[in-house]
């Protein structure tokens, strides 16, 4: 558990000090790519600092992951919270703040969801199939493009990495995921995401409208390894949240 523990120390830290965008272009994940595509992410702010990345799975339901909604073990108010849509460069994109009393985290994995006012953004599709073992999915934020102080180096623009997936069992994954748990478990193929992806979506791979909604990010290495909860484990819990 020591790896595991540490990246979500590394986050907690990010969402305690907040995030400094960098002034120069912001082209990698860790060693990935600019987006050209993702409509449907969303950054979340704490204190209008940059903190977390999350989907928008209907126009008022946000999937984020529920460590980024904490301090310290405590709730962070809602009044603190605010997110950016609409836009691949989150300094252009729409201003929404959650709806009061109204975000539900899943007992069974790291996820939140958080309604918001309609937000015209379009949404995610949720995948019913579950992932597969060699399986490339691309995962998406604006969080850390170095490694170090990844405050320094917050994104402004969405960026992507893609990875593959592989056995929860594989020695590389220990600390991370744990055979029939609700986290799948990936290796880098181009980039890795880091501190501030957290929550972010990871997407199957498909022509632009078509692709599916996977996983909530929820930790990596920084180097090789990265997890995610698995959306079609959830559905039952997002599809009852969402319909209220």
């Amino acid at each position: 558990m020591v790896r595991r523990v540490r990246v979500l120390v590394l986050t907690a830290l990010l969402l305690v000090t907040g995030a400094v965008m960098s002034s120069a272009p912001a082209s990698a994940v860790i060693g990935g790519s600019k987006s050209t595509y993702g409509p449907w992410a969303v950054r979340m702010l704490v204190d209008g600092k940059p903190t977390c990345t999350g989907t928008a799975v209907t126009r008022q339901w946000i999937i984020s992951a529920s460590h980024c909604f904490f301090e310290q073990g405590e709730p962070v108010a809602d009044r603190r919270i605010s997110f950016r849509v609409g836009n691949l460069d989150m300094r252009k994109g729409t201003t929404v703040h959650p709806v009061r009393g109204a975000r539900v985290g899943s007992a069974q994995a790291d996820m939140m969801l958080i309604k918001v006012p309609t937000m015209r953004v379009r949404t995610a599709r949720l995948d019913t199939a579950g992932v597969h073992r060699g399986q490339v999915v691309r995962q998406y934020g604006w969080g850390a493009t170095c490694t170090g102080d990844e405050n320094t180096c917050q994104s402004p623009v969405l960026k992507q990495s893609d990875l593959r997936v592989v056995r929860q069992d594989d020695p590389r994954c220990e600390g991370y995921t744990v055979p029939g748990g609700s986290d799948f478990c990936m290796e880098k193929v181009s980039g890795i995401p880091a501190g501030g992806d957290s929550g972010g979506p990871v997407m199957s791979i498909g022509p632009r409208g078509t692709e599916t909604l996977l996983g909530v990010f929820d930790g990596s290495d920084r180097q090789k390894i990265a997890e995610a909860g698995e959306v079609s484990q959830q559905l039952a819990w997002i599809r009852s949240v969402t319909r209220r």
